[in-house]
């Protein structure tokens, strides 16, 4: 019996050896025709203002990707295609071989039973204690019994260090901590695709450590493919394999974090110029 029953295509050997401690999976299955994730000359407006235009980027499996730029070019919007909950106007999304913005309601779930969101809210159930929220997918999903999915919900909880706060209503608990639970919760229901909105905004530099620490943890261990919007250069730099710029509604950089940090591009250098200021203590 596994204590968290893994997606046979990704991680088919993952076990929980214990509270916060991991097995990597023995092998990665690849898609060698095509990327995983990719857009292709998207395009999106809302009341007509272009919010995207002419987008284009991929995330290979067990690849993180870091969607960067400032509020309101798009970067949570990008994420919203990806699980189908907004259509572009133009463009190609496809995941994993699927032309996503080809399918019905019934193959969107689909989609969404193998892509997960943590939002920066966390999403949690108000009405439903910490333990509950966790235990809440692995009940949706089923073939599970009620000691299994205890158990399962006390080791996720363990690896985001909230054991303190098992029978806790959400509306007590801070942001980071909210967001730490969405995270188990986002594991619980055995995702192959993760997709992180802001998860340090908000939330003091200790914290913003830790929630990386654990990002990075389930990148290198369980080797997730991950999407993470964020505005902070050095959270990418710990986890990103490739970046996305978005600057006014296109994309000003696309590929390797050394290529985005040496950029000369002078919207990207006062980016990291703004990023790295940092206020003098009185």
């Amino acid at each position: 019996m596994s204590d968290f029953p893994a997606n046979a295509q990704i991680y088919p050997e993952l076990v929980l050896a214990g509270v916060g401690e991991l097995q990597a999976p023995a092998t990665v299955l690849s898609t060698p025709s095509e990327h995983f994730i990719s857009f292709s000359h998207v395009s999106i407006s809302f009341d007509g203002r272009s919010i995207l235009e002419d987008v284009s980027f991929f995330v290979n499996r067990g690849q993180t990707l870091c969607i960067m730029g400032r509020s309101g070019v798009g970067k949570t919007v990008a994420l919203r295609m990806l699980m189908g909950f907004l259509a572009p106007d133009a463009g190609s999304i496809r995941f994993d071989g699927h032309e996503i913005t080809t399918l019905d309601e019934e193959g969107l779930q689909a989609i969404r039973k193998r892509i997960t969101m943590v939002f920066q809210n966390g999403a949690l159930f108000d009405s439903l204690s910490v333990r509950e929220n966790v235990a809440f997918p692995m009940r949706e999903r089923g073939g599970m019994d009620e000691d299994d999915i205890l158990q399962s919900v006390d080791r996720l909880i363990g690896l985001v260090g909230a054991e303190d706060v098992l029978d806790t209503l959400p509306a007590s608990l801070s942001t980071g901590r909210k967001r730490a639970v969405a995270i188990a919760r986002a594991l619980a229901a055995k995702p192959e695709v993760v997709l992180y909105d802001e998860p340090t905004t908000m939330v003091d530099p200790i914290i913003a450590s830790h929630l990386g620490d654990l990002i990075q943890r389930l990148k290198r261990q369980l080797r997730f493919t991950s999407i993470v919007v964020t505005h902070d250069t050095r959270f990418a730099e710990r986890l990103a394999d490739l970046i996305l710029f978005l600057h006014q509604g296109r994309a000003l950089y696309f590929g390797p974090l050394q290529g985005f940090m040496a950029s000369s591009e002078p919207d990207i250098q006062q980016f990291l110029a703004m990023d790295a200021y940092t206020v003098p203590s009185e």
